[in-house]
């Protein structure tokens, strides 16, 4: 069983999305994914002409969201293009849905338990 399974505060779903949120707990990772989330793939020379940091640190950001399933690259000729990957941000998504489920049940039963039945 892998790490990511065994952490019970990983949920049902058995996925580790820590590295996913690190990622984007980056504002400059965020502010790239933010212009790559219109699904317009984009060159590494794009992303960096409207940015104040070289290619190569941009490079390095994209590897970070890369890694984190964010986004993905294909070649295109000599350049790499970047584009928006929704299938992590859905699984994140749904997480994080099961995980507000649970929290509303919990404070729905905090709530009752301290209005008590006066009954």
């Amino acid at each position: 069983m892998s790490k990511a399974e065994q952490n019970p505060a990983n949920g049902e779903h058995g996925r580790d999305f820590s590295v996913m949120f690190a990622a984007l707990g980056d504002p400059t990772r965020l502010a790239i994914f933010d212009r790559l989330a219109d699904g317009k793939p984009r060159s590494i020379s794009v992303l960096s002409d409207d940015a104040d940091m070289t290619r190569q640190a941009v490079t390095k950001h994209l590897r970070v969201l890369e890694g984190a399933g964010l986004v993905q690259s294909h070649k295109v000729g000599r350049e790499s293009q970047y584009a928006f990957c929704p299938e992590q941000l859905a699984q994140a998504r749904a997480y994080l849905d099961q995980v507000a489920g649970r929290w509303e049940t919990a404070l729905m039963r905090l709530k009752t338990f301290v209005e008590g039945d006066d009954s």
